[in-house]
C-alpha cells in the first residue's frame, strides 16, 4: 500500500480519487446492511472503501472496493489490517470490536478512529456508557447495578426490584438481554445474558423497569459547521420504534412528541454526543441516542455513534438518509436533516436456517403503494435474523406503518433455486369475466329495395318540401303570411301611437297569467 503521513485529526481539504494513489480511504469494521448502505454513501462521494467482516460475503462486502475476512475481536488482526492499507480514517459500524485495538490506532496516529476512540469504548461497554451518562453528565437514567456473577445478579435484582431488565455489559440490539419477573427466572437471565452476547463476558448490567409510554431514536448529527468551522449539533425528527425481545421490528418518523420532552430529548442528545467528541473536530458523525419517554419525562437508555437500525426508516423519510448524513459528516461537508415525508419501515425476516435463500412476492409487496424493499444479500438465513426491510411512506404515519407491515409480510424466503423466468404475476385480482356479446344488429337495407332518388333540381329552382310542391302565398291550402312591415320615417317609428312603456321589476303571477 501507499505510505502515507500520520493521520491528523478533521476532514480531507480534497476528495482523491478512488484506487489512485489520490484516494480518500475509508475502513468501515462491520459490513452488514447498515455499513452496505454507509459503503453505498461514501462511494457516491468518490471515497475508496475497505469493507472487514468476520463472515465472507457480507453484505457491504460485496460492494466495497476491497473485503477482508478477520476476527474483529483480535487486537492483532485488526491492528495489522490497519497497518497494510492505511486508511485515513476508520469507521466502526458494530460493537464486537478489540476497542484496544483501536485506541492504538488512534494515539499511533494511524487513522482517525470515528468519532473517537474513547466513544468507541464506552459505548461497547454498557458500564462505561452508563457511568458517563449518570456520573458525569447527570443524565436522567433508570437505577442500575452491575454483577459479575449469579449470585450477585441475585443481590442486584432484589435491590433494584421486580420486574427488571438484564443485559450483557459488551453487546447491543436486544443480544442477551431478558425480562426479570420473578426470582425464578434469575437462572434464565443470567445464561441468555452470559452466552447471547455479541461479546464473550461475565458481567452483566441489572435496570429498573421504567413503565414508559414510548421510546424513540433520536437521530443526532455532530457535523462541521461551514460558517464557523466548529461543529455544529443537529437532530432528526424523532423515530418511534417497536422491539420484540429487544430486537427492532418496526420503525416510523416522526413519533409526536410533546414540547416539552422535545426538549428534553434533545437536551438529553446533545450532551451524550458532545461528551462522546474531543472538545475540537474529533467526535463527527451520527449518535443513535435511545430513550425512554413518560409524559414530559425523558430517561437516556443507550447510545450508538454511528447509524442506528431503526434509522433504516430515513431510506425513505428523509431527504439525506443517516448514511448520507454520517459520511458527509466524517468528510466535513454540510448535513441536512429536513424530513421529506411520513414513513415507516418493517422488517423481512429469514424464516429459515438454509444458506442461500431466494424470496418470492416481491413484486407483490412493491405493488403496496409508496413502497420499497432492500433485500440484504445475506449468504446465511437464520429464522430470526434481518434479512431485509421494507420502507413505506404516505400523508401519516399510521398509513405508512399499515402499508410497510403489509408489504414486509408478503416477501416469503424460500429455499435457494436456480435462476428461472418467473411467469407473468397478477398483481391484481384479475378482471371480472366478459359479457357475452350482443346479438347482431340489423344490416342497412340492400341498395335494390330502396326506391330512387329523385334528381337534384337546377341551381335556382325551388326546392320542393317532402309533401310536394310548395304553393304560392294565398293559394289554397296555405294560410296568408303576414303583411309587410311598413317602413317607418326617417326620426320615428311607422304611423300609430308609441308604444307602452316596459314594466320594470318582476311582474306578479297575476300579470304573467
Amino acid at each position: 500500500m501507499v505510505d502515507v503521513p500520520a493521520a491528523v485529526v478533521g476532514p480531507p481539504s480534497v476528495i482523491g480519487t478512488p484506487l489512485s494513489s489520490t484516494a480518500t480511504r475509508v475502513m468501515v469494521l462491520g459490513a452488514g446492511e447498515l455499513g452496505k448502505e454507509l459503503i453505498i454513501a461514501f462511494q457516491r462521494l468518490g471515497v475508496e472503501v475497505i469493507a472487514v467482516d468476520r463472515y465472507a460475503d457480507s453484505p457491504g462486502q460485496q460492494v466495497a472496493h476491497h473485503a477482508e475476512v478477520v476476527d474483529m475481536t483480535d487486537p492483532d488482526a485488526l491492528l495489522a489490517l490497519v497497518e497494510r492499507y492505511r486508511p485515513h480514517y476508520v469507521v466502526p459500524e458494530i460493537e464486537a470490536i478489540a476497542t484496544e485495538a483501536l485506541v492504538d490506532v488512534e494515539q499511533r496516529g494511524l487513522a482517525e478512529v470515528i468519532p473517537t476512540a474513547r466513544a468507541a469504548v464506552a459505548t461497547l461497554n454498557r458500564e462505561g456508557i452508563r457511568r458517563l451518562a449518570d456520573e458525569e453528565l447527570g443524565l436522567p437514567t433508570s437505577p442500575y447495578l452491575f454483577a459479575s456473577s449469579l449470585e450477585q445478579l441475585e443481590e442486584a435484582a432484589q435491590s433494584i426490584g421486580f420486574p427488571c431488565v438484564v443485559k450483557p455489559v459488551m453487546s447491543s440490539s436486544g443480544k442477551g438481554q431478558t425480562v426479570l419477573r420473578t426470582p425464578a427466572d434469575l437462572g434464565i437471565a443470567w445464561e441468555a445474558a452470559t452466552t447471547g452476547a455479541r461479546v464473550a463476558s461475565e458481567r452483566v448490567i441489572v435496570e429498573g423497569f421504567i413503565e414508559f409510554d414510548y421510546e424513540i431514536t433520536l437521530l443526532t448529527v455532530r457535523a462541521v459547521d461551514p460558517a464557523t468551522g466548529r461543529l455544529a449539533t443537529h437532530f432528526c425528527a424523532p423515530i418511534g420504534h417497536r422491539q420484540v425481545d429487544g430486537d427492532y421490528v418496526e420503525s416510523w418518523q416522526p413519533h409526536e412528541m410533546s414540547t416539552d420532552a422535545l426538549g428534553a430529548a434533545s437536551s438529553i442528545a446533545a450532551r451524550i454526543a458532545t461528551a462522546l467528541g474531543d472538545g475540537k473536530l474529533g467526535g463527527r458523525g451520527i449518535f443513535g441516542v435511545e430513550l425512554f419517554v413518560k409524559g414530559d419525562d425523558v430517561y437516556f437508555s443507550e447510545v450508538s455513534p454511528r447509524p442506528h437500525d431503526t434509522g433504516l426508516v430515513t431510506l425513505a423519510t428523509q431527504r439525506l438518509s443517516e448514511f448520507e448524513m454520517h459520511a458527509r459528516a466524517i468528510l466535513g461537508l454540510p448535513v441536512d436533516v429536513t424530513l421529506a415525508s411520513p414513513g415507516a419501515s418493517a422488517v423481512i425476516y429469514g424464516r429459515l436456517d438454509e444458506p442461500a435463500v431466494g424470496f418470492e412476492n416481491v413484486a407483490r409487496a412493491l405493488a403496496v403503494p409508496e413502497t420499497d424493499i432492500r433485500l440484504f444479500g445475506k449468504p446465511q438465513s437464520f429464522a430470526h435474523r434481518r434479512m431485509g426491510v421494507v420502507t413505506a411512506t404516505a400523508d401519516d404515519v399510521a398509513t405508512a406503518r399499515q402499508r410497510a407491515t403489509r408489504a414486509a409480510s408478503l416477501v416469503t424466503p424460500v429455499s435457494g433455486r436456480p435462476f428461472t423466468p418467473a411467469a407473468p404475476i397478477p398483481l391484481v385480482a384479475p378482471p371480472a369475466p366478459a359479457r357475452p356479446p350482443a346479438p347482431p344488429r340489423p344490416g342497412p337495407v340492400p341498395p335494390h329495395s330502396m326506391p330512387p332518388r329523385p334528381p337534384m333540381p337546377p341551381r335556382g329552382a325551388p326546392v320542393p318540401s317532402r309533401g310536394g310542391p310548395v304553393p304560392p302565398r294565398g293559394a289554397p291550402g296555405r294560410p296568408p303570411g303576414p303583411p309587410p312591415r311598413p317602413v317607418p320615417p326617417a326620426g320615428g317609428r311607422a304611423g300609430g301611437p308609441p308604444p307602452p312603456p316596459r314594466p320594470t321589476g318582476n311582474p306578479s303571477r297575476a300579470s304573467i297569467d
